[in-house]
């Protein structure tokens, strides 16, 4: 039997600092790590697993990201502003209208992965390994200019 948290649940955001432990492979756990609309702003998640975790509408602004796992994780209009993601892996994941303004994603593996309506402006993809389905889906981005579309592959 799984059970899964709720919103009513006072601690459910502090579960990010724990990360999930178990099946990181395939995003699962005993729990749902979920992280809807908290606020995590500047909080430091460095070398946290975060598969399968529901991180919709959260704000991790200028949050430490670096070496984090978000294998199956669901990002839709979550704050990502200013983030960093270096070394980060980045496997089937959707950040749908997540703003990434100025997140680094340097080094950061990307596969697998939905931007759709993402805000993409002045996010750093320095050496990132980003799979070729993935580099079209970040090029049709219209927020991805200048250095960023360099950096992501982009042929126009």
């Amino acid at each position: 039997m799984h059970s899964s948290a709720s919103p009513a649940d006072p601690n459910r955001c502090e579960r990010a600092y724990v990360g999930n432990t178990i099946g990181q492979a395939n995003a699962v756990s005993d729990k749902v790590l979920d992280l809807r609309f908290c606020k995590l702003a500047g909080a430091n998640l460095r070398g946290k697993t975060l598969s399968g975790a529901l991180i919709a509408d959260a704000d991790l602004s200028g949050a430490n990201l670096q070496e984090a796992v978000f294998t199956k994780a669901y990002a839709v209009g979550a704050n990502l502003k200013g983030a960093d993601l270096t070394n980060a892996v980045v496997d089937r994941m959707i950040f749908d209208k997540a703003d990434l303004e100025g997140a680094k994603l340097v080094n950061t593996v990307i596969t697998g992965t939905s931007f759709e309506g993402t805000n993409l402006k002045d996010a750093n993809f320095e050496d990132a390994l980003i799979g070729n389905e993935d580099a079209k889906r970040l090029c049709a981005n219209p927020t991805l200019v200048g250095e960023s579309r360099l950096q992501v592959g982009c042929r126009n």
